[in-house]
């Protein structure tokens, strides 16, 4: 293999072995019509790959990677246990209870916590335990929000769903997402029509507070709050999905940003440091009702294994330090600010949706706030930005219906290399 071809030689080689040559869907590059480089290793706010390119990274492992790429005080702590611990007991160990401490401690609305190993895992059990709970069948989801692939969520999916054009998944069957009722994200006078009418069979309300995964749409004023006030008095329960927003846009997630306390919350990407992870918890009546303290059954080999806690204990203790979410905000604004003025200089319509270090730029003049306002982006101006920038060494998320997430590891240069690109980038769509 030459230089120029590793990583489309293993690529085509990979799509012997994994189908579409991945092991996640939107890593495919098919959205935006190529072949994914394969990344070789990272290090701060920069990754490698495979033919010796170097780029600075927006996608971060999809959020979890905060602190950058190979934080010391994270690859310290993983060799410490590495070395004087182990990587999976299936049993009991105190680093399960200091993760799950700290968690707690972080979210007031949390009592008790259960680890899994996935968003996917944690968003399907508290939705087993709501309707446990409550004694209900029904769930409102909201579309283009992902909570990952679990049979009863892909309906009008976001994330790789919406990428793929599929957000409807073949071999979901009528019976598991009869139970499932959609709603506009945003769209509280909806919400409120569906409880009218069937408020006493709902369980709960699923929802990302900030949603992530049609781009990064916010929830209008009073939106979550209504969503809040409905779910209790109905009976329901509110679940706030924060694998991506927990611990990103504040030490207790959206819900202290927003100061709202859902009945469970579902956390993943940051309490892992970059380690496969999951978790739910919420008020202490409703988790007793999990095995082995009540009747609801979910179990894990690896839940709770002592890398996975590790590196989120790390990360966690890290981000305690005074200062560091505002340093956070500043680079992000930065960013953003920078990007709009170099569209505006090349006379590229565009809508920026930023929250602190979360942020999309959409390819379109109207206010993006739900699934339709996100589609109205031009996907082909999107592609066209995306492979300019992937060109001039900026790795973005490779779909329009992704975010960009920016770490603590992204200095000024890296912004300022990031704005320097767009300026090359941005005249190719006009």
């Amino acid at each position: 293999m030459t230089k120029e071809t590793v990583s489309k030689e293993l690529f085509s080689q990979a799509k012997k072995f994994m189908p579409g040559g991945v092991n996640s869907p939107v890593r495919a590059y098919k959205a935006v019509n190529m072949d994914p480089p394969f990344i070789t290793k990272g290090r701060g706010s920069h990754i490698f790959d495979v033919d010796g390119k170097e780029y600075v990274d927006y996608i971060c492992s999809w959020g979890p990677l905060i602190l950058g790429h190979r934080p010391p005080q994270v690859v310290e702590a993983l060799q410490n246990c590495l070395v004087n611990c182990g990587t999976s007991f299936g049993a009991p160990t105190e680093l399960e209870v200091e993760l799950a401490q700290l968690v707690v401690e972080a979210f007031p609305s949390i009592d008790m916590v259960r680890m899994v190993n996935s968003g996917t895992e944690a968003t399907m059990s508290a939705v087993r335990l709501a309707r446990a709970y409550t004694g209900r069948k029904k769930i409102v989801k909201f579309e283009g929000c992902y909570h990952g692939h679990a049979d009863q969520f892909l309906i009008k999916a976001g994330s790789g769903a919406l990428t793929l054009g599929t957000p409807n998944s073949p071999g979901v069957t009528e019976d598991v997402v009869a139970n499932t009722i959609l709603a506009g994200y945003n769209d509280i006078d909806a919400v409120t029509e569906l409880f009218v009418k069937d408020g006493e069979s709902i369980a709960a309300v699923i929802v990302e507070p900030v949603a992530g995964n049609m781009g990064v749409v916010l929830p209008q004023e009073g939106f979550l709050e209504k969503l809040r006030l409905l779910t209790r008095k109905y009976g329901g329960l509110l679940i706030f999905d924060e694998v991506i927003t927990g611990f990103r846009l504040s030490y207790g997630g959206a819900q202290k940003l927003f100061n709202i306390d859902p009945d469970l919350t579902c956390l993943g990407k940051i309490i892992g440091g970059g380690l496969p992870v999951g978790a739910y918890g919420g008020r202490a009546d409703i988790m007793e009702l999990v095995a082995p303290s009540g009747p609801v059954y979910q179990a894990g080999t690896l839940s709770g294994n002592p890398l996975a806690m590790t590196a989120g204990i790390a990360t966690i203790n890290e981000l305690k330090k005074p200062g560091l979410y505002e340093e956070l905000e500043a680079k992000s604004a930065k960013l953003a600010g920078g990007l709009a003025e170099a569209a505006k200089e090349a006379g590229v319509g565009v809508t920026f949706n930023r929250i602190g270090s979360l942020m999309s730029m959409f390819f379109t003049d109207v206010g993006v706030t739900d699934l339709k306002t996100a589609g109205s982006s031009n996907i082909a101006k999107f592609t066209e930005y995306f492979a300019g920038m992937l060109e001039n060494g900026v790795y973005l998320a490779p779909s329009q219906f992704e975010a960009m997430f920016v770490s603590l590891a992204h200095n000024d240069s890296d912004i300022e290399f990031t704005i320097a690109a767009s300026r090359k980038a941005f005249p190719r769509l006009t």
